[in-house]
């Protein structure tokens, strides 16, 4: 059976200046803090809250490993965790200009994530069940990501 996408949401998560924590053993390893933001979808509306981060690894000059860790609040005040893995890869000279906070259209960058995400509420306990897929785009100061739910 092919699997089919629907659109859950569209999250807008703030990022801060990323820390950079230089050459280690698995790469170059960099820290993005995450402040806040927005969550707009037919299932899924709230907010970002602040506190979370996303751990990268520049394994190349064209590819970045992402892994972010973050809660989501809805509207109706209901806590959902996120932990979203993905990959971004370009050029070497599009991911230098997104190293350096500048702006890539995004046609010209790969970006696709596997986020998970898990709640205690009885409302959102469905995501706990299932798989979903995001689509994101790096802007100066936020991630823009869309979340579809594969069934």
């Amino acid at each position: 059976m092919r699997p089919e996408l629907t659109f859950v949401a569209h999250l807008s998560v703030i990022v801060g200046d990323p820390i950079d924590l230089g050459e280690v053993v698995d790469g170059h390893r960099r820290l993005v803090p995450i402040l806040g933001g927005t969550v707009e979808g037919p299932l899924l509306r709230g907010r970002v809250l602040p506190g979370g981060a996303d751990h990268q690894i520049l394994r190349t000059a064209t590819l970045t490993e992402l892994d972010a860790r973050y809660a989501l609040e809805t509207d109706a005040g209901e806590r959902i965790a996120v932990h979203n893995v993905g990959t971004r890869s370009g050029t070497e000279e599009d991911i230098d200009s997104l190293v350096r906070g500048e702006q890539v259209p995004a046609d010209r960058i790969y970006f696709r994530s596997q986020p998970r995400l898990s709640s205690a509420s009885s409302r959102h306990a469905w995501m706990n069940e299932r798989l979903f897929l995001g689509s994101g785009e790096r802007l100066p100061n936020s991630v823009e990501l869309d979340v579809y739910q594969v069934n």
